[in-house]
């Protein structure tokens, strides 16, 4: 009896544990696999913002269990500044069977929300979305379209380029007038400049070719230059610097990216975080929410950024308050 007893109790036991480690698997499972999707994303133009952007979104999904190669495909596109090749692209991600596209930048979101009606676009490095036809409002996106927008501080940015040069009277913008995202920038810059006793002073560019003599037109005709988050402007600002630096002309920018390169400074996007901003929206897409219904999201914090070795060649010292809280590059 007493052999019975124990062999009918190891074999309760076996099958207990089993069925305890196939409940644990099942359960582990579960929790770390996400469903396979496939993204496309597509760029207008290569430049450290837009690329920030792209890295940030694509770090978020990846934090969230998404990793390219193992359930995530992501098919990327750069239009390399080409409205052509940027049709192409567009069209093309249109005709596949894409969980979602992410759009960088103006441009690259109007093409896509031309080419599909159907699948979730989701833009960052727009400026003004309804403006741009993206969106009926910002609160209510209302198409297949919602994301984050890059509009700058503008205001706080002139404030700065006048605490930091207060003697400045005009004040040079360099931008692509085929942009609807710069148009936006430079009419706001319009208003704020007259609030702070600056004249704006324009040069408007078609490629990233002319930004170079754009800049050079302005030399001894400005006190410093503001430079916005113009995609054109910005994936050539290797131009810009080498003739402000050589003229000693302040640059206060929209973005870092441009301080990184020698501009002088800026209050701005982080377009990382933007993008990683954008990525937590893709989740909840991903989870079945509509664009339609989600608002387009604002950066909650900016970042002011200055590039160290312009402010010694410029002989500008920052005031202790910017001191504290600014990034030095």
């Amino acid at each position: 009896m007493k052999k019975i007893l124990a062999a009918g109790l190891s074999l309760m036991l076996t099958f207990g544990l089993a069925g305890c480690g196939t409940a644990q698997s099942t359960q582990s499972t579960n929790t770390s696999s996400q469903k396979a999707i496939k993204v496309g994303i597509v760029q207008i133009v290569e430049h450290p913002a837009l690329d920030a952007a792209r890295q940030g979104f694509l770090e978020t999904l990846k934090s969230n269990g998404y990793e390219e190669g193992k359930n995530l495909t992501v098919e990327y596109q750069s239009a390399q500044g080409d409205q052509s090749i940027l049709q192409s692209i567009t069209q093309k991600f249109a005709s596949e069977k894409l969980d979602l596209v992410l759009a960088i930048a103006t441009p690259s979101a109007q093409a896509m929300a031309r080419a599909t009606k159907d699948t979730p676009i989701l833009i960052t490095a727009v400026t003004d979305p309804v403006a741009a036809g993206l969106a009926d409002s910002i609160e209510k996106p209302g198409k297949n379209v919602t994301g984050t927008t890059d509009m700058n501080p503008i205001k706080e940015q002139f404030a700065l380029l006048k605490t930091i040069v207060p003697n400045a009277k005009k004040v040079g913008v360099i931008y692509n007038a085929g942009e609807d995202n710069s148009q936006a920038q430079v009419k706001i810059a319009d208003s704020v400049a007259k609030e702070n006793g600056l004249e704006l002073v324009k040069a408007t560019v078609a490629t990233s070719a002319d930004v170079l003599q754009a800049t050079q037109s302005l030399v001894g005709k400005v006190d410093a230059i503001y430079v916005p988050t113009d995609n054109t402007v910005v994936s050539a600002s290797d131009s810009v610097i080498q003739v402000t630096n050589k003229n000693k002309i302040p640059v206060i920018a929209g973005e870092s990216s441009v301080v990184d390169k020698g501009g002088l400074g800026t209050i701005g996007i982080n377009y990382k975080k933007l993008g990683a901003q954008t990525g937590e929206m893709a989740l909840k897409i991903l989870k079945g929410q509509k664009p339609a219904e989600m608002p387009i999201e604002s950066q909650k914090e900016f970042d002011t950024v200055f590039n160290k070795a312009t402010l010694e060649l410029l002989g500008i010292k920052l005031p202790a308050d910017l001191q504290q809280k600014a990034i030095l590059k």
